[in-house]
């Protein structure tokens, strides 16, 4: 439409107002396309902030997706919502669960490397109960940041939830042991009846002859795990008898039930800084065999023995004059194809340090293992040899003793052989056995045969002999006996006659005599003493010849007993 100018009508009222045509305002081009354009760009604010607060997309991996839900499962840290699950599959192994969440954008610098995710749920574990909120919330997915500063998106999600987080001091420790014993994670650790710390995980190891335990040491706790450091089970009783009685020992009632490890330095050991983290120890079966390692310098032997260990078990103590300073490790058989012969090597591990005193001690960190051999070599040389002894005679147990035995023929160290091998002696019992073989081989050679048929003989002489005095010397005494008698009667009836006869001298004579033949009367009597002993001495031969052929009798049935002895059923 094109505008006009406008023209005069060709009549008009004066008085009447002309209308007055105003000319259309044109809007330009740009101020039409300004609202879609603001539009737009309102749109895409509105969509950078949307992606902005939508945060960071991850992906979790699980063995199973229990408790999990798609848009309603939250990811917490410290109890704080940071995400949220938005879906659940399967891998494509149908292996495990692939768990896609979202965390916002605040918590999107935790997700490095060693950050770690759990679902948390009600559980059970050794002296906790845990998750017990999640019965009327639902499970949730936990979440622990780690230091590292690699960032990913992939994680693989733990199976039993963490013991301790990231910003807990302390510092984890590496345990190695023959057995899990009754550890669980979460078990106590105690220092000194003080709990320090707990078992965080455990795995078999992968030649499958032991476990290794992952324990965390709470601080300020963990400087006092140091290189001299020794841990232990500390489950049950510890059982001692001793001279002072019985003593029990244990770390608390939770250790009794649920297990647990205890750990402490030797009173003797040196003082040394703290282990690094990771440090690796060794878990032994109680406090007695961790304190008996405490020595430094160990070293491993094998001692072959052509002897019956028979008694001799693992544990044995190896005592060197009293003291002990190793204990047996395994017990096998060997078979020598060059010699033929059949040992029994018996494992032992030796604290070198305690043979070399304390002053051997202190200038034991400084020695080499060139130094070690020598001063093993110097031993050796000297007679110094492992042999077997009787530690109890009622239980047969043995143990290995280490010591110097003149004259034992010259051997030397075999250092080529891992352990290397200590050379060894026979025990004081096998030369025991030795010799009272040896005296049987010459009892063998003695005539008791020919012995027993003399002494029995001889024997049957005495007792003939004795026999024929008896017969013999008894109807002559009684003789002489009776003679006597019938002088004494003689004499006092010619004592009588004379006593009226003669003079009173003669008298006093004949009373003298009759005095003195009184005196032989009652001498020569049949109850007088002279005739007892010399009854009593004729008895005593008699029982000695029954004695002597009783006592022939014996040897002729048993003349093993001239060395031996009477046994008891024999008595």
């Amino acid at each position: 439409m094109r505008d006009t100018p406008p023209s005069d009508p060709p009549s008009a009222d004066p008085q009447i107002p002309q209308a007055v045509v105003r000319p259309e305002r044109k809007w330009p081009l740009l101020v039409v396309w300004l609202v879609p354009v603001i539009a737009i760009l309102f749109g895409g604010w509105v969509g950078l902030q949307a992606l902005r607060e939508r945060g960071t997309t991850i992906t979790i991996s699980f063995k199973t997706g229990e408790g999990i839900e798609a848009r309603k499962t939250k990811i917490k840290y410290k109890n704080v919502d940071i995400g949220e699950v938005r879906t659940v599959t399967l891998s494509e192994d149908r292996s495990r669960v692939i768990v896609t969440a979202q965390i916002t954008r605040e918590a999107e610098n935790l997700l490095v490397e060693d950050t770690r995710f759990w679902v948390v749920r009600p559980r059970i574990s050794a002296g906790s109960v845990t998750g017990l909120g999640t019965l009327l919330a639902g499970s949730y997915v936990g979440m622990d940041a780690g230091r590292s500063t690699a960032a990913i998106r992939d994680f693989v999600g733990l199976e039993q939830p963490t013991i301790f987080t990231a910003d807990l001091q302390g510092r984890q420790f590496m345990l190695r042991g023959g057995d899990l014993g009754s550890l669980d994670i979460g078990s106590p650790i105690y220092f000194r009846h003080i709990e320090v710390g707990q078992v965080v995980g455990y795995d078999l190891d992968q030649d499958g002859k032991g476990v290794t335990v992952k324990v965390f040491i709470n601080a300020p706790y963990d400087k006092y795990v140091n290189p001299n450091a020794r841990f232990w089970y500390a489950d049950g009783f510890d059982v001692t008898l001793d001279a002072n009685g019985l003593k029990i020992n244990t770390q608390s009632v939770v250790s009794i039930l649920l297990g647990g490890l205890a750990f402490e330095s030797p009173p003797d050991a040196d003082p040394a800084p703290p282990s690094a983290a990771n440090a690796g120890f060794e878990i032994f079966g109680d406090r007695a065999h961790a304190m008996k390692a405490a020595a430094a310098g160990s070293e491993t032997f094998v001692l072959a023995f052509k002897e019956s260990v028979r008694g001799l078990t693992l544990g044995a103590p190896v005592d060197f004059r009293g003291v002990v300073i190793g204990e047996v490790l395994a017990i096998d058989v060997n078979f020598d194809r060059v010699t033929r012969e059949i040992t029994v090597p018996v494992k032992v591990r030796i604290y070198t340090g305690r043979l070399r005193g304390q002053r051997g001690k202190a200038a034991l960190s400084d020695a080499t293992p060139v130094d070690s051999k020598a001063f093993l070599d110097r031993l050796v040389s000297r007679g110094f040899r492992a042999q077997l002894k009787t530690a109890n005679l009622l239980t047969a147990q043995l143990y290995v003793a280490l010591d110097f035995y003149p004259g034992v023929p010259k051997a030397g160290i075999d250092w080529t052989r891992t352990p290397p091998e200590l050379p060894t002696t026979e025990g004081s019992l096998q030369e025991l056995q030795a010799t009272l073989a040896s005296i049987a081989q010459k009892l063998d050679r003695v005539p008791f045969d020919t012995i027993s048929a003399e002494l029995q003989q001889t024997l049957q002489n005495g007792n003939k002999l004795i026999k024929q005095l008896d017969q013999e010397t008894a109807p002559e005494a009684r003789a002489v006996l009776a003679d006597a008698g019938r002088t004494l009667q003689n004499a006092n009836k010619l004592i009588e006659q004379l006593g009226a006869e003669t003079a009173p001298e003669a008298r006093a004579a004949l009373a003298e005599v009759r005095r003195t033949m009184a005196t032989i009367d009652r001498a020569i009597a049949p109850d007088a003493p002279l005739q007892r002993d010399l009854q009593q001495a004729l008895r005593e031969v008699s029982r000695a010849a029954q004695a002597f052929r009783v006592l022939a009798d014996y040897l002729e049935r048993h003349p093993e007993s001239l060395l031996r002895g009477k046994k008891e059923d024999d008595k």
